[in-house]
């Protein structure tokens, strides 16, 4: 439902190429071409700076970017609105999750939501909190599912799921005993998520409630997947704490073991999160459903 021109502008300025924003719209180069000339010259100013086959916004730029991600957010929920007083769930809704989510919770979720409004279209983008965080607050997404202690002024935060993480190994390498303390796994090789991932942060938290420092420990491997993580522990002998919910499948079929930590339960919460004081119909119809 955007104005032609400012639909062409948003995927070009998220893609920042004519080409692959032609090749989404089904549209050829010089028709993007021509309707960010037509804007520019409506708005009398220059939106992208172009340095050889690549392009970057100008400042003026940014600032229709976000606004253009406002105007777009709120065409689709006007589409949605309308459609539901004629008994109709039309629309569209952007999901940004964590990793976790993505992979082994959301899959499911998506599918049945569907299957119940199948007029509905959904888009998910992956990434750490941290980035899900920024996607939200940039209006790159309608809402977000992330794990971590994290608060920020502007969102809110809405509980969806009780998770747990544990420390991991391949059960060739797990003590006969399957129990370990703190001091035995700061001489272990340890695997961790990247910075700026909730899993991390909780782990974080806790330790310091320990006195422990994540410094403390022998980190061999900092690694931005939980995936690229248990292929890791499959062909070493180091541990890693993961989520309970990422790891169903390899305890079920014995090729990684829970390592129980005395004193240490690091209980987490999944998190909804959207932006503070603004309603959205279509944000609401997902996590009742999920819930």
């Amino acid at each position: 439902m955007l104005q032609s021109n400012l639909k062409v502008f948003l995927k070009t300025a998220e893609k920042l190429s004519f080409t692959k924003a032609a090749e989404e719209l089904y549209m050829t180069q010089p028709a993007v071409t021509k309707h960010i000339h037509k804007l520019e010259q409506d708005l009398r100013t220059k939106l992208f700076v172009r340095h050889g086959n690549k392009i970057s916004l100008t400042e003026t730029g940014k600032v229709l970017l976000n606004y253009a991600r406002k105007i777009d957010k709120l065409y689709n929920e006007l589409y949605f609105e309308l459609g539901q007083l004629q008994n109709q769930f039309q629309g569209k809704l952007k999901i940004g999750a964590s990793t976790t989510m993505t992979q082994y919770v959301l899959p499911n979720i998506i599918k049945k939501f569907q299957e119940r409004y199948p007029d509905l279209q959904i888009s998910v983008i992956n990434g750490n909190t941290e980035l899900i965080e920024k996607a939200l607050r940039e209006n790159q997404i309608d809402l977000g599912i992330i794990e971590g202690q994290s608060k920020h002024l502007g969102i809110q935060y809405q509980t969806f799921l009780k998770d747990e993480i544990v420390l991991v190994g391949h059960p060739k390498i797990v003590p006969t005993s399957g129990k370990i303390n703190l001091e035995e796994l700061k001489k272990l090789p340890l695997v961790i998520r990247e910075s700026g991932s909730g899993t991390r942060e909780v782990i974080a938290h806790f330790c310091r409630q320990k006195n422990y420092k994540l410094s403390d420990f022998k980190i061999v491997l900092e690694y931005g997947s939980t995936q690229g993580i248990k292929s890791y522990l499959s062909q070493s002998k180091a541990l890693a704490f993961l989520s309970l919910h990422s790891i169903l499948e390899e305890l079920n079929r014995k090729e990684l073991q829970v390592i129980e930590i005395d004193d240490f339960k690091i209980p987490r919460l999944f998190n909804f999160i959207y932006p503070e004081g603004q309603q959205n119909s279509l944000v609401d119809l997902f996590i009742n459903f999920a819930l």
